[in-house]
C-alpha cells in the first residue's frame, strides 16, 4: 500500500496516516462481517435450542398426559374396587338388618301370641271371678233365705243358726276346693307330659350323630403259619413269656394265618394286639424282647388312652378333669355296650344333657360334666365288684366332684334318690342314646326276649304273684304272696333269683332284683 501512494507522489507521513485509515477502515469491515457471521450462527444455535426445548415441552406434555391418564385409570379402579367394597358392605348390612328384621318380627309374632294368651288367660280369670261373685252372692243369698227360715222354723238362737250356716258353707267350699285342686293336678300332668316330650323331642333334633358300631378286633394276622411257631417258640416259652407279660390268652390254632388274642379287660388285649403284631413286624421273637416290647406298648397305649379323655373332654367342652378321670374317660373308647362304643355314646349323653338343660333354664355347663362322666364306672367295673353307678360316683368323689355330678353319676339307672334335676336329665339322655336306631346291635325281638327270660326266671319260684322287668332289664320287680311268704323266706327267694339269673343269663353290668311283700286288708261297708 506504501509503494502504491509514494508511486503517486505523496509525502511519507501522509501516506503512512492514510494506510492506518484504510487498516482501521478494513479491519471495521472485518470485524462488521465476523460480528454478523457470529450472530447469524447464534440465532441458529438459539433457534436450535428453542426447536430442542420445543421438542422436549412436547415430550414432557406427553409423558404427563400419559402419567395424568394412568393415574386416573388407577384412581379410577381405586374407585371402583372402594366403591365394590361399599356396596358388598351395604348388602351385607342389608342382609343383617333382614335377618334382624325377621328375628324381630318373630319375636314380634312371638308376643303378639303370648299377648293373645294372657288375653284369653285374663278373660278366663274375670269369667271365673264373676262366676265365683256370683255364686258368693248365690251363697250369701241363700245363707240370708236360710238364716230367715231356721229362725221361722226352729227355735234356734243367733249364733246356732250362724254355726250352722257356717258349718254347710265351710262343707261346700271344701268340695269345690277339692274339686278344683283335682282339677289342677290333672292338668298339670298333661302339661308336664307334654312339656318333657318336647323337651326330649328337642333334644333329639338338635343333637344329630352318625349311627356306628364299633367293635374291637382282637386278632392279629400273621404271614405264613412257619410265624406260628416262632410265635409259640420252644416248649411253648415265648407263648407264656407273651401271657404273663400283657395279661391275656393267646390262641393259636389251625386258623390260617391268624392268631386270637382273647382277653376280659380291653386294655389289655389292646396292648396284646398291637405287641403281637409288632413282634410279628420285627422277626425277634423270644422272652427278654417281648417284655421289652410290651412295656414299650403299654407306655403308649396309656399315653393314647390319656390323649382319647383329653379328646373327648375338649370335644364335650368339659374342663377342670383330674388325668386319672381323663384316663378312665379314654379307656371307654375300648368298651362296647351291645356294639355301641361307651366313649362315643359318653359324649352324646353330655350333649343331649345340655340340650334338654338348655330348654329347662339350667346350667349347660354342669349337664354337659354330668353325663360325660355318667358311665365312668364301667371303664372299671371289671376290677370293682358293684354297679358301674356306684362304682363311677365313689371313684369320682375322690376327686372331689360336686355333689351334682355325684348323684347324677349314681342315680342315672334310678338306684338313687335323685336331689337335682339334672340326675333324671342324665337318666333321659342315657335312655335317648341307647334306644335310638343304629346306636346298639341288639334286635327288638333279642331284647324282648332277654325281658320275657327275666320275668319267667323270677315267676319260677313258690309264693311269686307277678314280676316286672323295667329299667331295659336292669332291675326286675317281684311281688310275693304275703301269706305264702313271710319276711325271711321273701329274702331267701331274692337271693335265689338272683343266682339263678347270673347262672342262667347273659347281660352287661349287673340286674337289680327288688322283692316286694305287701299285706293287703280288705273289708266291705255294708
Amino acid at each position: 500500500m506504501n509503494t502504491i501512494i509514494m508511486q503517486i507522489g505523496l509525502p511519507e507521513a501522509i501516506a503512512s496516516f492514510i494506510c492506518f485509515l484504510l487498516g482501521v477502515g478494513l479491519t471495521a469491515v472485518v470485524f462488521q462481517i465476523v460480528s454478523r457471521a457470529k450472530a447469524k450462527t447464534f440465532q441458529q444455535d438459539i433457534q436450535r435450542q428453542i426447536n430442542g426445548a420445543k421438542k422436549e415441552a412436547e415430550n414432557i406434555i406427553k409423558s404427563a398426559q400419559i402419567d395424568v391418564a394412568a393415574e386416573t385409570i388407577k384412581k379410577r379402579e381405586e374407585f371402583v374396587a372402594e366403591t365394590n367394597k361399599i356396596r358388598a358392605e351395604l348388602r351385607e348390612t342389608e342382609i343383617r338388618l333382614s335377618k334382624r328384621e325377621d328375628n324381630i318380627d318373630h319375636q314380634t309374632e312371638l308376643l303378639l301370641l303370648q299377648e293373645n294368651e294372657l288375653k284369653k288367660q285374663r278373660k278366663e280369670i274375670e269369667r271365673r271371678l264373676n262366676k265365683i261373685e256370683a255364686k258368693n252372692k248365690q251363697v250369701s243369698a241363700l245363707m240370708a233365705q236360710q238364716k230367715n227360715q231356721l229362725l221361722k222354723i226352729t227355735a234356734m238362737g243367733m249364733e246356732e243358726a250362724k254355726d250352722l250356716l257356717l258349718k254347710r258353707l265351710e262343707d261346700e267350699c271344701e268340695h269345690e276346693m277339692s274339686t278344683l285342686i283335682q282339677r289342677k293336678i290333672e292338668e298339670t300332668a298333661e302339661t308336664v307330659g307334654e312339656k318333657s316330650r318336647e323337651i326330649i323331642s328337642t333334644a333329639i333334633q338338635r343333637y344329630a350323630s352318625e349311627h356306628t358300631c364299633e367293635v374291637t378286633v382282637s386278632t392279629v394276622e400273621i404271614p405264613n403259619d412257619d410265624m406260628k411257631g416262632r410265635v409259640i417258640g420252644r416248649e411253648g416259652r415265648n407263648i407264656r413269656a407273651f401271657e404273663k407279660a400283657t395279661g391275656v390268652d393267646v390262641i393259636v390254632d389251625d386258623t390260617p394265618g391268624m392268631i386270637i388274642v382273647s382277653g376280659f379287660n380291653p386294655i389289655r388285649r389292646e396292648v396284646a394286639r398291637l405287641s403281637m403284631e409288632r413282634l410279628i413286624q420285627d422277626g425277634r421273637i423270644h422272652p427278654s424282647r417281648i417284655e421289652e416290647l410290651v412295656a414299650q406298648t403299654k407306655k403308649e397305649v396309656n399315653h393314647k388312652v390319656l390323649q382319647l379323655g383329653k379328646d373327648a373332654a375338649v370335644e364335650a367342652n368339659v374342663r377342670g378333669l383330674n388325668n386319672r378321670v381323663l384316663s378312665l374317660l379314654g379307656a371307654l373308647s375300648f368298651r362296647t355296650s351291645y356294639g355301641q362304643n361307651v366313649l362315643r355314646h359318653s359324649i352324646e349323653v353330655a350333649f343331649l344333657t345340655q340340650v334338654m338343660a338348655d330348654e329347662l333354664g339350667l346350667d349347660s355347663s354342669l349337664a354337659r360334666r354330668a353325663g360325660l362322666l355318667h358311665d365312668i364306672g364301667k371303664a372299671i367295673d371289671h376290677e370293682i365288684e358293684g354297679g358301674h353307678p356306684a362304682i363311677g360316683a365313689n371313684f369320682l368323689k375322690r376327686f372331689n366332684e360336686s355333689s351334682v355330678i355325684l348323684n347324677a353319676v349314681a342315680g342315672h339307672h334310678g338306684d338313687v334318690v335323685a336331689d337335682n334335676p339334672y340326675t333324671p336329665l342324665v337318666g333321659a339322655a342315657d335312655a335317648i342314646s341307647a334306644s335310638r336306631p343304629g346306636a346298639r346291635r341288639e334286635t327288638l325281638e333279642r331284647y324282648i326276649k332277654r325281658l320275657e327270660k327275666l320275668e319267667e326266671i323270677a315267676g319260677s319260684f313258690k309264693g311269686v304273684e307277678n314280676a316286672y322287668a323295667i329299667q331295659a332289664g336292669r332291675e326286675i320287680r317281684v311281688i310275693v304272696s304275703a301269706e305264702k311268704v313271710d319276711d325271711e323266706a321273701a329274702v331267701k327267694i331274692a337271693r335265689d333269683i338272683a343266682n339263678k339269673v347270673e347262672n342262667e343269663m347273659t347281660y352287661p353290668g349287673e340286674i337289680q332284683v327288688t322283692l316286694l311283700r305287701e299285706v293287703r286288708c280288705i273289708e266291705y261297708a255294708k
